[in-house]
C-alpha cells in the first residue's frame, strides 16, 4: 500500500502538481491533497491509480520494512 511520503517523494521527483497527478488518475485535487497529507483513508483502487499514474511515468516503488520510492526513468508526459 503506498503511504503518503511515497506519494509526495514520487511527485516531487517527477516535478508535477497534485493537479496534473489528480487529473492523469481521474480523482480530485483535494482527494489527493487529503492523501497526501494522511487526512484521508482512501479506497484501494484510489491507490490503484495513483500508482499507475507514477509507474508510467517512470516511478517504482519500495516497500518493507522502509518504504520508498525511486525515479526508473523521467517521462512526466
Amino acid at each position: 500500500m503506498l503511504k503518503p511520503e511515497q506519494i509526495r517523494g514520487a511527485r516531487a521527483m517527477l516535478g508535477l502538481t497534485q493537479a496534473e497527478i489528480a487529473k492523469r488518475a481521474g480523482m480530485s485535487v483535494t482527494g489527493l491533497n487529503n492523501i497526501e497529507r494522511g487526512a484521508s483513508d482512501p479506497k484501494a483502487s484510489t491507490l490503484d491509480a495513483i500508482r499507475r499514474v507514477f509507474e508510467e511515468a517512470g516511478i517504482a516503488f519500495t516497500n518493507g520494512g522502509e518504504p520508498g520510492v525511486k525515479l526508473v526513468r523521467k517521462d512526466p508526459t
